[in-house]
């Protein structure tokens, strides 16, 4: 790590987010690791560290990594703290700055991804339309090009109904 790569306003930016003042009295202890649930399932993910990381002001490690929208908010860490962090607040900030940089979730990109090719979350088929018109409901059409918009994409034209991907 060079000292060129932090930005030591980082925490002070996460602390005018709300929920985000608890950064300023995290001491890295790591009582909020050991009663972590997620921690105990997926040994990488260490709420400590990335409040550390974030502390030294390694921004775009922070707010890049995908380890920050693994937070369960189960309040386990801020019942342990013995400064009275609440992590998962300071975490669900984290996670604001995330998203306004640009960085979004895993299961977001996933969710983005099927609403730029079908304008809802999941697919409905020929095999769905036809179950529909057994129960006398109307087919349903692919529309994505509003969410299309949305997401700055170039939108295509609505598939008609029942013409699967």
């Amino acid at each position: 790590m060079r000292l060129n790569d932090c930005d030591p306003s980082f925490k002070h930016e996460i602390a005018r987010q709300p929920g985000g003042e608890g950064i300023k009295t995290c001491f890295a202890c790591a009582a909020c690791t050991a009663r972590c649930p997620v921690g105990s399932l997926k040994p990488e993910y260490d709420p400590r560290r990335l409040l550390r990381l974030a502390i030294l002001g390694r921004r775009e490690e922070v707010l890049s990594s995908p380890l920050i929208w693994l937070c369960c908010s189960c309040q386990n860490c801020s019942e342990v703290c013995p400064q009275d962090v609440r992590c998962t607040d300071v975490l669900t900030a984290i996670k604001n700055l995330a998203a306004a940089a640009g960085y979004a979730p895993p299961s977001g990109q996933a969710m983005a991804r099927q609403l730029a090719a079908h304008g809802r979350l999941l697919e409905v088929g020929e095999f769905e339309n036809d179950k529909r018109a057994e129960l006398g409901l109307p087919p349903v059409s692919e529309q994505p090009g509003d969410y299309q918009a949305l997401l700055g994409l170039k939108p295509e034209a609505p598939r008609p109904a029942g013409e699967g991907a």
